[in-house]
């Protein structure tokens, strides 16, 4: 891991990561240092970034996820934006990147992130591993939509993931990232076949036939 800021590092494990007790399975601690590992790698193929920043964003950018899943990106950014203790880490022109580099990290942005910063995190949230992919799919379903029946899991969890990974998915990539590559290669084979999908979801999520 690159070099981070002792006092800011200390902060953010001591008073933000505890709130992430609050998100769902997908989006909970265990996530967000998924992501903190993985900006830290990409943030390499840019020049001039600064690794403070790529840990901050990568930090708060889920954050708000249990106040409104929908609004989440636009409530992180707000959280990480009126901490009065990011003034001692950051200028003026360095949080207002950090901000929208948090509203610009989620896959379904309609346009393209506004600065490397942006373009780091977005990447470094997405999936590498179908399993993981499969299981947070189904953890989402099954909190949200509790009275469904197993065959409207099994279609909402691949055409989700369809829309979401497939052919002409709305994910998009902007680092290099031969583990991202190999992760959506197989997700698309599997998706080709939906018997084949049905057979695999229930098997990770050890879903029981009756």
């Amino acid at each position: 891991m690159e070099e981070i800021d002792r006092k800011l590092k200390e902060y953010i494990e001591q008073s933000i990561f505890p709130i992430y007790e609050k998100n769902d399975v997908g989006h909970r601690i265990e996530h967000i240092y998924y992501v903190i590992n993985r900006s830290l790698k990409l943030m390499n193929q840019f020049d001039n970034i600064n690794p403070n920043m790529v840990y901050t964003i990568a930090s708060f950018h889920d954050v708000a996820h249990h106040i409104d899943r929908l609004q989440h990106e636009k409530l992180s950014a707000n959280l990480f934006y009126e901490d009065e203790k990011m003034k001692e880490f950051f200028t003026d022109e360095e949080r207002k990147i950090i901000k929208e580099a948090i509203i610009d990290h989620r896959a379904s942005l309609e346009y393209e992130p506004r600065s490397n910063y942006g373009k780091i995190i977005s990447s470094a949230d997405k999936n590498v591993d179908v399993q993981t992919a499969l299981k947070r799919t189904h953890a989402y379903t099954i909190k949200n939509y509790p009275k469904i029946s197993l065959e409207e899991i099994l279609n909402r969890g691949y055409n989700h993931l369809t829309e979401k990974f497939g052919e002409d998915g709305y994910a998009k990539n902007y680092c290099t990232d031969e583990e991202y590559e190999k992760y959506l290669k197989e997700l698309q084979d599997l998706l080709k076949s939906k018997d084949k999908f049905t057979e695999k979801y229930i098997e990770v999520n050890n879903i029981s036939i009756k």
